[in-house]
């Protein structure tokens, strides 16, 4: 079966292949044009569009929620319950880009259920999916053979009791039930693409992503335009990296007074494992081997309490890598056959596999979190606690507090300058939260990497700062953006990877089949650059084309151009898991992840 899954993949690349030369033939040879989409390429300009009909269906909501995640199902919740409270009528919808409630979420996670008790105190009559409670921690430092244990003191970041082991892609598509129940009106397979403004400049609303574009970037006979959700005031939770939360920093100065966001790439796996290496409610942490003391990552294992033995595991790296050949995948891999790591793994059978880019910057990189007509929560406000590795409830609670303030907006009938309302207080109730003191606490422990002790020195100074509360009178920033931080080739060493096994390591291709990846083909890609001559002029003459091996889904390729050996820049966007790296890590930004036709992307929420 998975042969012949890969085997498809294989000949479907190969008919894209041939579709593309199609497509591009009208390119320069030496720069073969990569980029059709009309985000980049105006269709305005297209005479194959000049006779389409443009215009779009209009519905109007008074609060509109973008994503259905955490933060946004929260928001939603809460502002339902508002309404009930107050006897009021109020719209809210919501649209999410996945075909089903969590279907794009990345499951295994340790949740800690302290917004969950305020949403929805009795969530466990009401059935919620947290089915594991933590049992044990443990966290390690790995040398290349061996492994050293971390004390886990109470109250400290790795402690997780009172938290628990879930899918979460599961407990999201039960808010999602929740909020049905409510009344919220849910519109999965919903790509949010474009943000509309009202003529004063603030936020309208947003349009849904067209249907029936050709890979050529020309209208097919299927073609169907977007619809625009308009609403008084709209909350966006597109989580890490949201391209339409990019284009509102960028717009309204968000980052103005913030250091720039800094990331990670956590890719995960779930296994199946035998019987006698599960113990549910586990909880392992490791860092150290196999990244090097200036390359900031780690490892997490997750024992889940399910009818088979399954187990989550996953490992993150820190964006701001400087060695162009750094794959995070193939270190994920090899971090698999660690002597203390793969006796978990030996006689089970992987499941799922999947990768998302996480906010990494906390308190220093949190921007401005509200303009005219909306705000930002959860992952796209940057609302993650890095030491305890865990962001959700942040997420859950950022929704509640935008809910409350947008309600306050909306219900309150006082007016604003602008058409598009702006929950002004809503900054304020967060700077009041737990999520604003925890930020705190913990906002010199990411910045105390950046050291030439690496590691090391980043471990030590954390351990002081947990020591004193967050106390110390001094904040570390981050420095430059990851972007900035890879070094030209000539300056690093190449890095070898050994080959996969099949059985405890795998390649990419087998490891994107176990996604539940689904994207239309014959559509433009989603993966847009802003010049198609980039990639190879820069990336591949002084990188050696790091984006083959950034990527976690091998999107990008290099591929021979002639017989000259001049090589082009292949985009396979139908492999894409929408883990926002590219858009993160490419040297120049020329990467821009837009929305895919019909949202598309993986369906994680089996893992």
């Amino acid at each position: 079966m998975a042969r012949n899954i890969l085997n498809i993949a294989k000949y479907t690349r190969t008919i894209l292949n041939q579709q593309q030369i199609r497509c591009y033939s009208e390119a320069s040879a030496q720069f073969p044009k990569i980029t059709t989409h009309y985000t980049i390429k105006p269709r305005e300009k297209d005479p194959r569009w000049a006779e389409v009909d443009m215009e779009r269906f209009v519905d109007e909501a008074d609060i509109l929620i973008v994503g259905g995640g955490p933060a946004g199902l929260s928001a939603a919740i809460r502002a339902k319950q508002i309404a009930a409270e107050k006897g009021q009528e109020l719209r809210v919808c919501l649209v999410e880009k996945a075909a089903e409630m969590g279907g794009h979420i990345l499951s295994g996670a340790c949740l800690d259920p302290v917004a969950l008790n305020e949403l929805i105190p009795d969530w466990k009559e009401q059935g919620a999916p947290l089915n594991t409670p933590v049992t044990h921690d443990k966290f390690s430092y790995l040398t290349e053979s061996g492994k050293l244990p971390i004390p886990i003191f109470p109250g400290w970041p790795m402690d997780n009791r009172g938290n628990y082991v879930v899918r979460l892609g599961h407990v999201v598509g039960w808010l999602g039930q929740q909020a049905e129940a409510l009344g919220v009106e849910i519109y999965p397979g919903t790509a949010a693409a474009e943000l509309l403004f009202h003529e004063d400049g603030s936020v309208k609303g947003i349009a849904t992503g067209d249907v029936g574009i050709a890979k050529d970037g020309s209208p097919k006979d299927t073609f169907a335009r977007g619809m625009e959700l308009h609403a008084k005031t709209t909350i966006f939770a597109e989580g890490c990296r949201g391209h339409l939360s990019k284009q509102l920093m960028t717009r309204f100065g968000l980052n103005a007074q913030n250091d720039p966001q800094t990331y990670g790439i956590g890719l995960k796996e779930v296994w199946e494992i035998k019987p006698e290496n599960h113990q549910p409610g586990l909880v392992e942490h490791t860092i150290g081997w196999p990244l090097d003391k200036n390359t900031y990552g780690g490892s997490f294992l997750y024992h889940l309490n399910e009818p088979t033995p399954l187990v989550a595991v996953g490992f993150v790296i820190g964006l701001d890598y400087v060695n162009p050949y750094l794959s995070p995948f193939q270190e994920f891999q090899r971090f698999k056959t660690h002597p203390k790591v793969r006796g978990t793994f030996e006689g089970g059978s992987r499941i799922a596999y999947g990768a998302r880019a996480l906010n990494e910057g906390g308190f220093q990189s949190i921007p401005k979190l509200t303009f005219p007509g909306g705000c930002l929560v959860g992952c796209g406000a940057g609302f993650m606690n890095v030491p305890r590795v865990k962001g959700s409830h942040y997420a859950m609670k950022s929704g509640m507090l935008a809910a409350e303030s947008a309600c306050e907006a909306v219900l309150s009938g006082v007016t604003q300058d602008k058409v598009g309302l702006e929950p002004t207080d809503y900054t304020d109730r967060i700077k009041e939260s737990y999520v604003w003191k925890d930020l705190y606490k913990v906002r010199n422990s990411r910045p105390s990497f950046h050291t030439g002790l690496g590691l090391f020195g980043g471990v030590a100074y954390s351990g002081f700062s947990i020591l004193v509360g967050g106390r110390e009178p001094w904040t570390l920033h981050h420095g430059s953006p990851d972007h900035t931080r890879l070094k030209p080739a000539k300056d690093c060493k190449p890095i070898e990877y050994p080959k996969p096994d099949g059985k405890l390591t795998f390649d990419l291709l087998s490891s994107v089949a176990l996604t539940g990846t689904n994207h239309e083909g014959d559509q433009p890609a989603h993966l847009t650059l802003k010049d198609d001559s980039v990639p190879v002029k820069n990336n591949l003459a002084i990188y050696d084309g790091p984006e083959s091996r950034f990527c976690p889904a091998g999107v990008y390729e290099y591929v021979p151009n002639d017989e000259g050996g001049n090589m082009k820049l292949q985009i396979n966007a139908q492999n894409c898991i929408h883990c926002k790296t590219c858009d993160i890590k490419d040297v120049t930004q020329n990467i821009n992840w837009v929305v895919p036709e019909g949202g598309g992307g993986p369906a994680y929420n089996g893992m």
